[in-house]
Order: structure tokens, then C-alpha cells, then sequence
């Protein structure tokens, strides 16, 4: 899946299902699968320090195929990004800026999505020619960093992630946010009940329809 191909995909999807912990193989599948059915959510992050990593992302791209967009997080360096590739990562995220990373990625028409938390770091990683930037980690920063963060930026990409839940992430969507990045909160470390899950991704379907139709539900 290319670069821009990528960027669109969650862009329509608006969240970014993270799994880091215990999603050993069958456990991502799983999650995945009610992550599909219950919220439409089809855009899924493994991490790079979370057991068998690699493997969870290939079995859930074997089952969904072009269906899902699915990707790594956590890739650190150059090493990490070469491994993933080569692992058919649909997308890399990072919670900072490489250069490296960045430029290796690029070089695949790959979508990267690096870190970044204070305007240079945003400038700089955006000057590299990405398409989107992970403002890391936007729940502790708050609605209102991320606004004023915008204000002279609004020409960049951002998704939000690290802290964001129920409470927060329609309101990144709504101040101009393309997606956010949603891990603890919605997926849990791996031992979260599925129906827990369940729940937690109809809430976000519901709440983007309305965001985008302007209906309530």
C-alpha cells in the first residue's frame, strides 16, 4: 500500500487502533476482528516493544488483506523500519523524530508517521516531505497546545495520540486533528474483555458520524 493510499485510509477511518502489550498473534486477530465489526475501525497499529510484534501485524494483513490498513509503531531506528518493511507494514509511526527513519521510509513510498511535540520539531520533521505527523503525546499536552500549536501550522498533518480516549479525541477531531491515535484506552495492554472493546468502538463510530454528519446519535 503506498504512501498516499495509506494517508487516506485513516484519514476516513479518523482513529488509529493501537496494540501494545500481550497481542501475541491470535489476541490481535481477535481484537481486530471486533474492532472491525464494532466500530468500522479498520486502521490497526502494532508496537515494536510488544511480544511477537511482527508476526501480529502479518496475521492480521493475511486475514483482512487491502480491507485494512495496518502498520508499526515504536520503530526507532533505521534497523526497526528496514524490519518492518520488509514485514509489509502498511505504515511506520514513531513517538520522535528521525531523519534517518524518516528518509528510509520515504524512500519505500511508504507512509511515516514520526513524533513530534513542540513547533520545531513539527517544522522540522514536515520539511522532510511527510504527509502526517503523530503529536506525541497529545492527551498530557492537551486540546488547547494542540490549538495553539495549529494556529501557525495549520498547513501540516496532524494525528493525535498518547492519552487519547473518549473524552478527548472528538475534540482534537474537531479542532483539526486528520485522526488519533487510540491504545490503552481502547484496546487495553491485551486482556481487555472484547466486549469491553466492543463497546468502546461503537462509542467512537457513533461519534464521528456524528462529528461528520452533524447528527446526534
Amino acid at each position: 500500500m503506498n504512501s498516499q493510499t495509506a494517508y487516506d485510509r485513516i484519514a476516513e477511518c479518523a482513529f488509529m487502533a493501537g496494540m501494545r502489550g500481550n497481542f501475541v498473534p491470535t489476541t490481535a486477530v481477535e481484537v481486530a476482528h471486533v474492532l472491525v465489526e464494532s466500530g468500522r475501525i479498520n486502521v490497526f497499529e502494532l508496537t515494536m516493544n510488544s511480544p511477537q510484534a511482527i508476526e501480529a501485524m502479518q496475521a492480521i494483513k493475511h486475514i483482512y488483506g487491502d480491507n485494512a490498513v495496518v502498520g508499526m509503531g515504536t520503530v526507532l531506528d533505521v534497523e526497526m523500519a528496514r524490519q518492518v518493511l520488509d514485514a509489509g507494514a502498511d505504515f511506520v509511526v514513531a513517538p520522535s523524530f528521525s531523519r534517518a527513519v524518516v528518509e528510509y521510509v520515504l524512500q519505500h513510498d511508504i507512509l511515516v508517521v514520526p513524533g513530534v511535540m513542540t513547533p520545531t520539531e513539527a517544522v522540522d520533521a514536515w520539511s522532510t516531505g511527510v504527509k502526517l505527523l503523530k503529536l506525541f503525546p497529545s492527551g498530557p499536552l492537551g486540546l488547547d497546545y494542540f490549538k495553539a500549536l495549529r494556529g501557525p501550522l495549520d498547513h501540516i498533518n496532524f494525528m493525535c495520540n498518547g492519552g487519547t480516549d473518549d473524552t478527548n479525541s472528538f475534540d482534537f477531531l474537531k479542532a483539526g486533528a486528520v485522526a488519533c491515535g487510540m491504545a490503552g484506552w481502547l484496546t487495553g495492554n491485551g486482556s481487555t474483555p472484547l466486549d469491553v472493546i466492543a463497546r468502546r468502538a461503537k462509542l467512537l463510530r457513533d461519534g464521528v458520524t456524528a462529528l461528520r454528519t452533524g447528527i446526534r446519535v
